[in-house]
């Protein structure tokens, strides 16, 4: 089965009860039992809701994956795999990625014993020198926020498997769309779910999807024991937005290249990373391991000047100045400030990610708009 085919029909059924196309939102948080521990298959909603199931087994079935688990956010998700280590654990990660992620690593887990390495995780070799006989994670993000740098899975994959450690892909830039870690070696694959996959701004949620059976009961155990579960409301909306993942990914990936080829023409603008260019450092791995470039973008004005920066972002009128990203409507944002605030300064200075740096989150919209938007804020 296609994976335009799977987007619609993979995981999900008619209701049994009333042939509804639509799988309901079973708004419940009991269910009635037979007799004690005589049910069917659901008794309460913070362990299994009918509703979250059909969500999970879609998910599943996008990354080619066996089990699908999600989470009320894509914070909740790293959660739950961080907590399958013990004190005295490494994890090596790429040192360009989600504030958010760092901040739970550094201001969360560190202080329970748990070590972190931030290496440029482009390169290899520096993954291979942060190994050590403590290492039992590997956290990939590819392409990563905000830089787009490309991470190789399956070379990845080889050196965790050589240190005995798991390793886990946030793969929420790209959606199985673009790429399906699993297939690639990744142990689990990771999404903040708020983003492409619902696809519509409206929702918070995140996900992991692994083929591994014991290491699928030992995150469901967290999953449900420590309750980071989402509502059946919002399983619903994801539910929604994976029908249309596959023709939203094609218009975000034709817009983020017209997108990305103005920038890298315009006068005013010293630099643009985005994996699809030939001259970027990764992209023959990105045309290895990807199926497109994807939509996100971001550049740097000649000067890169935080000030010049600012002001652009403040004329935009199409690209929205907010967080997030991957929704249908186009955003901007100042990851300096914004996103990846929680990251040190001089952390943020040695990633390569600049005060002035502006992050793209390019919509479906007509290209010719956005790049008219482009032309008026930036000048």
């Amino acid at each position: 089965m296609k994976f335009g085919t799977k987007a619609i029909h993979a995981g999900v059924h008619p209701d049994p009860t009333t042939g509804a196309i639509m799988t309901p939102i079973y708004q419940t948080s009991t269910y009635v039992q037979r007799s004690p521990g005589d049910h069917k298959g659901f008794e309460y909603s913070r362990t299994h809701n009918p509703t979250r199931t059909q969500l999970q087994d879609a998910l599943a079935a996008l990354d080619n994956g066996k089990h699908g688990l999600a989470f009320a956010s894509g914070m909740a998700a790293i959660d739950c795999i961080v907590k399958l280590l013990q004190p005295g654990d490494e994890v090596i990660s790429t040192n360009d990625l989600y504030g958010g992620s760092y901040r739970l690593f550094t201001k969360v887990y560190a202080t329970y014993g748990i070590k972190f390495h931030f290496v440029p995780m482009h390169d290899m070799t520096a993954v291979e020198a942060a190994v050590t006989d403590k290492t039992k994670l590997i956290w990939v993000e590819t392409p990563t926020n905000p830089l787009l740098n490309v991470i190789d899975i399956a070379a990845a994959s080889a050196v965790a498997k050589k240190a005995g450690a798991l390793l886990v892909v946030d793969n929420t830039f790209s959606t199985p769309y673009l790429q399906t870690p699993l297939e690639l070696g990744a142990d689990m694959v990771m999404y903040s779910l708020t983003k492409y996959m619902a696809g519509h701004s409206d929702t918070v949620m995140g996900a992991v999807v692994v083929n591994d059976d014991e290491l699928h009961e030992r995150l469901s155990f967290f999953q449900n024991a420590c309750g980071g579960t989402p509502g059946p409301q919002d399983c619903f909306l994801v539910l929604r937005g994976l029908k249309t993942l596959h023709i939203r990914m094609q218009r975000h990936c034709e817009n983020g290249r017209k997108v990305a080829e103005y920038l890298k023409a315009h006068p005013k603008v010293e630099k643009v990373f985005w994996p699809g260019f030939a001259d970027h450092p990764n992209h023959d791995v990105a045309a290895k391991q990807m199926n497109d470039f994807g939509g996100m973008i971001s550049f740097v004005l000649q000067g890169d000047r935080k000030e010049d920066a600012i002001a652009v972002l403040e004329k935009f009128q199409l690209f929205s100045l907010a967080e997030s990203l991957g929704g249908v409507e186009s955003l901007s944002g100042h990851p300096a400030t914004m996103t990846h605030a929680s990251i040190p300064a001089e952390a943020r200075k040695a990633a390569g990610l600049s005060d002035s740096l502006i992050r793209l989150s390019v919509g479906i919209e007509d290209a010719e708009d956005l790049i008219e938007d482009l032309k008026q804020a930036i000048g």
